[in-house]
């Protein structure tokens, strides 16, 4: 019993697992990951935080005990835990439908919306729902990340140009921009520039001078020069102060509140949790795929694994905990969690020493940071989503697939046209509404016997031998109420082709996983139907799960045929049987 409860209690504490055998060398990777991540996140949860319409502190809140959650709960030695872009964009989309009219309510309102989402997560983690991942395809998720990336950076211009900017589609935010395009302010304009060409050669010139000039690694030059925006930072916070660049019309971040993240939830108005249910339910799913995507792909590189249904769990841990302590929805961020891992991370406690480097920040740094131009948060933001966006996938998804095109095209126009909650769910009933049209519309093949083997392809590709008293339909697809009637059809029609000549229909099912109810149905039927005609059904390769299936019913009792266990068998038997065919 005890070896039980020990073995439940590693299985969702994962830190009792990697903490045992945590050592100096453990140790020292951490602190050096910790810092270097501690120096990127503080202008990225700043920046974030603004995207999501939340004051800057609120990025630091929500960048402090999540990740001490997910360091508890969490299978993954490498994933950094925070407030991300997408994440960020999603939740401003959230609130903004319902007109809150301070600061206060807002930023409960977002903490009511990390709450319900870590409350899903922890539900479907519970459920082991983690394959719920596998309904967002690759194409609807690289679509939705492209057009969320192009809505961040159109939503951040008002910052680079000094212009109101209002909109959460782009043809509201450009129609927006065209009107106030008089109002630009020179001084915003020449701080987001700078900014943005600094940042923007940071990641690839900076990596190169630490590598040539300071002769370190390319991996470690690489992972130094993601810091880079701290040194924006820097410099135009310095700039602002010694210009005076708030009298120019240069929009700082002002004041920042001093000392620990409130614990617990105020001010909250639950009726509000009706109308964010839907959102938290997008954003839950969102936010799972991306940080388990980013967990699974560092897990693989150091040959370690994760565990999808756990990190439901430790991703739930931590939005509640970060609705607790005055923060919004996070969830695992690719460019923190890279840096972390090549940085040398080497178990989760690398993200608890990150958290105290952030609290740290929110005790002493924060009135350093009142000079700080807005414009540099928003460049950081721009150059950071810009990399996500992938428009190549259009053109490499119409030459590969004109479904998957479809699925890519619809989540990006709609992402980009209505938003990002009606972008990503169309996404996913386009994605289901194309696999039901593509099964419902399974390959089937005639096939034959390669001459001098045991194998059977298809007639029209290969030089086979058949016999016309033996038609073989492979079929390349489980059988279920979306395809039985079909399946019918084409077997019917293939049977009256050579009625006269023909006796035995066999049907290949080396590719069928499933049969329903719906599809049993319409196997009886056909034999029935081939029975009137005079014709025998058999079937070959029948797997052991559809087979038990088969035998709970009376179809293998009835069938006119036989079941054989391979193809050649069931071809060799039947052409023989020339007695059938006279």
């Amino acid at each position: 019993m005890n070896q039980q409860l020990r073995g439940l209690a590693r299985t969702y504490l994962p830190i009792l697992d990697w903490g045992r055998s945590y050592g100096r060398g453990e140790l020292s990777g951490d602190l050096i990951a910790a810092v270097i991540v501690t120096v990127m996140l503080i202008p990225q949860s700043l920046a974030y935080a603004l995207l999501a319409g939340l004051p800057a502190e609120v990025g630091l809140y929500a960048s402090i005990l999540p990740l001490v959650a997910y360091a508890l709960f969490g299978t993954s030695r490498a994933l950094a835990v925070g407030p991300v872009a997408v994440i960020s964009l999603m939740t401003a989309s959230a609130l903004a439908p319902l007109n809150l009219s301070s600061v206060s309510e807002y930023v409960a309102a977002a903490g009511v919306l990390a709450l319900l989402s870590g409350a899903m997560l922890l539900l479907m983690g519970a459920l082991r729902l983690g394959v719920v991942a596998n309904f967002l395809s690759h194409p609807v998720i690289a679509g939705f990340i492209t057009a969320s990336g192009l809505l961040i950076a159109a939503s951040q211009l008002k910052h680079i140009l000094g212009v109101p900017l209002h909109g959460h589609t782009l043809p509201e935010i450009l129609l927006d921009l065209a009107r106030h395009l008089g109002q630009i302010n020179l001084a915003t304009l020449v701080t987001g520039i700078v900014a943005l060409a600094f940042l923007f050669w940071v990641r690839k010139g900076l990596a190169q001078v630490f590598h040539a000039r300071l002769g370190l690694t390319k991996p470690l030059a690489a992972t130094l020069a993601r810091v880079g925006p701290i040194f924006a930072v820097i410099g135009t916070t310095l700039a602002a102060w010694v210009l005076n660049l708030p009298s120019l019309g240069v929009a700082v971040v002002g004041e920042v509140p001093t000392g620990l993240p409130p614990l617990g939830l105020s001010g909250v108005d639950w009726g509000l949790v009706p109308a964010l249910i839907g959102p938290a339910a997008l954003l839950s799913i969102i936010g799972y795929v991306e940080s388990v995507s980013v967990a699974q792909t560092l897990a693989t590189k150091r040959k370690q694994r994760i565990d999808p249904n756990q990190e439901l769990i430790a991703l739930g841990a931590a939005n509640i905990s970060s609705s607790l302590s005055g923060g919004y929805p996070v969830t695992g961020g690719f460019a923190r969690s890279v840096v972390n891992f090549d940085a040398g991370a080497e178990t989760p406690a690398a993200g608890v020493f990150t958290a105290v480097g952030l609290l740290v920040a929110a005790l002493f740094l924060t009135p350093l940071l009142y000079f700080l131009p807005k414009a540099t948060l928003a460049a950081t933001i721009i150059v950071a989503v810009l990399s996500l966006v992938d428009l190549s996938i259009l053109s490499r998804a119409w030459r590969y697939s004109r479904a998957d095109f479809a699925a890519v095209f619809a989540t990006i126009a709609l992402t980009l046209l209505a938003g990002v909650e009606v972008g990503v769910a169309s996404g996913v009933l386009i994605s289901l509404l194309l696999f039901v049209w593509k099964t419902s519309r399974p390959h089937v093949a005639e096939v034959g016997q390669v001459p001098g083997s045991q194998h059977f392809r298809n007639i029209l590709r290969h030089k086979v031998e058949t016999d016309p008293g033996v038609v073989t339909l492979r079929i390349d697809e489980s059988l279920y109420f979306a395809n039985a009637r079909r399946m019918e059809d084409l077997i019917l029609n293939r049977v009256l082709r050579d009625r006269d000549s023909l006796r035995h229909v066999i049907l290949m099912c080396s590719a069928v996983n499933e049969v329903d109810f719906s599809a049993l149905e319409s196997l009886e039927a056909i034999n029935r139907r081939l029975d009137d005609l005079g014709v025998k059904l058999h079937l070959s390769e029948v797997k052991g799960p559809v087979m038990d299936r088969l035998a709970r019913s009376h179809f293998l009792e009835d069938l006119t045929g036989r079941v054989f266990l391979s193809q050649y068998d069931a071809f060799a038997a039947l052409r023989m049987n020339r007695a059938d065919r006279m």
